[in-house]
């Protein structure tokens, strides 16, 4: 990576944090007449959109599937059938609603998972307090017998 690109990517990856530190710090906005092309960018771009992002190359390795995120696919595609969701729906809710330590941090099909409870409990489908209970009940089935 060259020097030019390396300061780029560092003037890039400063902006973010300034706009989203890991603890949000409270303070006043800036002018329209301060805001520099790095915090503009920063500003505009969601998390998923990389295209034409400058990067470090990446090793690719296979993986192998998880159990989990296949009946993560299902769950979320039968949610899309029974008209609880559309497919323009979940990829905001999954790409863009997310912030950048969110979709960085989850995996693939965590954020579908994730997407899909904010789905659920937004679209009074289901409350906030039955969702919790419901994963409790899920952890305890799966809880080695003590």
């Amino acid at each position: 990576m060259s020097s030019s690109t390396r300061d780029e990517v560092l003037r890039h990856l400063q902006a973010v944090v300034e706009i989203e530190p890991p603890v949000q710090q409270t303070g006043k906005a800036i002018y329209a007449s301060d805001l520099t092309h790095e915090m503009f960018r920063a500003y505009t771009r969601s998390p998923h959109d990389v295209g034409g992002q400058v990067d470090v190359p990446v090793e690719w390795t296979e993986e192998e599937s998880e159990a989990w995120g296949y009946r993560a696919y299902v769950t979320t595609e039968c949610l899309a059938w029974r008209g609880v969701w559309c497919a323009e729906e979940r990829r905001r809710m999954q790409n863009v609603d997310l912030g950048t330590s969110q979709y960085l941090g989850l995996p693939y099909y965590g954020r579908w998972l994730l997407s899909a409870a904010r789905i659920l409990v937004e679209g009074h489908h289901i409350t906030l307090t039955e969702l919790i209970n419901k994963i409790d009940e899920v952890k305890k089935r799966h809880e080695p017998a003590r």
